[in-house]
């Protein structure tokens, strides 16, 4: 048993482990901790004050519509669990967790370090200092389960796949980063995958590698998605005149902050004149440095910030120290009512946009893949680069309609209606193939 200080944190770890084994689907990532919330599902008191340690909302928000959909929209843990071992890791190898977030806020918010970021993600996250921390606690976690494991994170998989795991990977993004052919050989390894042409991408580095792949191991299924965002798109119309609901947000590490800021610094001012066009809302996330900085922003220009709930405040902040709460205020308050996101093109974010009937207006990525999804969306229609050094001029360019013809926002909305929901909401293909990998019997 993990040295864990808190005795109802050993509690939990227990009851996770034992609802994890009971679980139809068993669910694993690493996103961060989520450790009084965790507390709250196996019926005991939570502090809704703790700040969580997020590495990402994404690897979170996937698992979290996987299991989702498998629940029905009401927690049953005997259908799906979904556990992190960062919640579990010893209070001796704390410090790599800590330090792992802390590096990755200072990589993902400054664009001059991103050169650095590149190095990390091309030797690949296998090297992380977090791995060593996760792996005891991961292996406790799953050490009865003979059934498939659904993983959302590479490191996870890998880990699982080495102890003799049967693993069933998604690769949640439109590129294949070669950490998911470490265990390219293990017959127990089986992929989702994010279409056609990401399926071509792996089966190609597979061979580059010299080495194969039976095809039938990766089934292209479309990116995971939270039904309730997807439902956003029924009640949402193409914004055609009037003021424009547009929602600017961060990623799990405070991704892209001064750019949000010098966004902020140009739209705050019209929020408060006679020709204001726009209503704002910025999710913060978990970052609580981010969200001071908004409402400072706001006091500095004399407007007043209104409730996460009041869908006609002309400004809104999303903010919670946990990411459970937070991404519930994103799922409540943000997509069902954005026309568009201003949103780094990330595997979280970007899906959740187009799913819930919205445009895009990309932010600096912060990664190759991400610079894929951007280009698909482009070519889509769906997505444009944000120009932020002149962001008032290209908004009102693109909000204008010329003649006859629509504006790009409203060409753009309808484009994103018009994705077949089997490209953009691969939930229910990625618990079937799970499924179906569960009748080979063969682990």
């Amino acid at each position: 048993m993990q040295h864990l200080l808190d005795p109802n944190l050993v509690k939990v770890f227990k009851k996770d482990k034992q609802w994890l084994e009971e679980a139809e689907i068993p669910i694993v990532t690493v996103a961060g901790t989520m450790r009084e919330d965790i507390k709250g599902w196996h019926g005991l008191i939570e502090d809704e004050t703790i700040t969580d340690v997020v590495l990402s909302r994404a690897h979170f928000s996937m698992a979290l519509a996987i299991a989702f959909q498998v629940w029905g929209g009401q927690l049953d843990h005997q259908k799906a669990w979904l556990v992190d071992p960062t919640n579990y890791v010893s209070q001796e190898k704390w410090q790599s967790i800590t330090f792992t977030e802390t590096v990755g806020k200072i990589l993902a918010r400054n664009p001059i370090l991103k050169t650095a970021k590149d190095l990390i993600d091309r030797f690949g996250r296998q090297q992380l200092p977090i791995l060593d921390s996760i792996t005891p606690p991961l292996l406790y976690l799953t050490e009865h389960i003979t059934k498939p494991i659904l993983s959302l994170h590479v490191a996870a998989g890998n880990i699982l796949l080495e102890h003799g795991k049967t693993v069933l990977q998604v690769i949640t993004d439109p590129h294949v980063r070669y950490d998911y052919l470490t265990q390219i050989d293990n017959p127990k390894l089986a992929f989702c995958v994010f279409d056609q042409l990401t399926k071509d991408d792996l089966l190609e580095k597979v061979a580059l590698q010299g080495k194969s792949i039976d095809p039938h191991r990766v089934v292209v299924t479309g990116p995971p998605i939270d039904q309730r965002v997807f439902a956003a798109r029924k009640n949402k119309r193409p914004w055609r005149s009037g003021r424009l609901n547009l929602c600017i947000t961060t990623g799990g590490l405070g991704t892209n902050k001064s750019e949000i800021l010098e966004l902020l610094e140009q739209l705050l001012p019209i929020l408060r004149s006679n020709e204001r066009n726009i209503n704002l809302l910025v999710y913060c996330g978990t970052q609580v440095d981010l969200y001071t900085n908004c409402l400072d922003l706001a006091r500095q220009n004399a407007i007043v910030v209104g409730s996460p709930a009041d869908d006609t405040a002309a400004f809104r902040c999303l903010y919670h120290p946990q990411i459970v709460d937070a991404n519930e205020q994103l799922i409540s308050f943000a997509f069902p009512w954005a026309d568009g996101f201003i949103t780094k093109p990330s595997g979280d974010m970007a899906y959740d946009a187009v799913a819930s009937g919205s445009f895009l207006l990309t932010l600096n990525e912060w990664g190759e893949w991400e610079s894929v999804i951007r280009q698909r969306f482009e070519n889509q229609g769906i997505a444009r680069p944000v120009i932020t050094d002149n962001f008032i001029t290209q908004l009102n360019e693109l909000m204008s309609a010329k003649g006859q013809n629509s504006s790009w926002i409203e060409r753009a909305m309808l484009a994103a209606r018009k994705i077949p929901p089997t490209s953009i909401n691969g939930t229910d293909a990625i618990i079937n193939a799970y499924h179906q990998l569960a009748k080979q019997k063969k682990f």
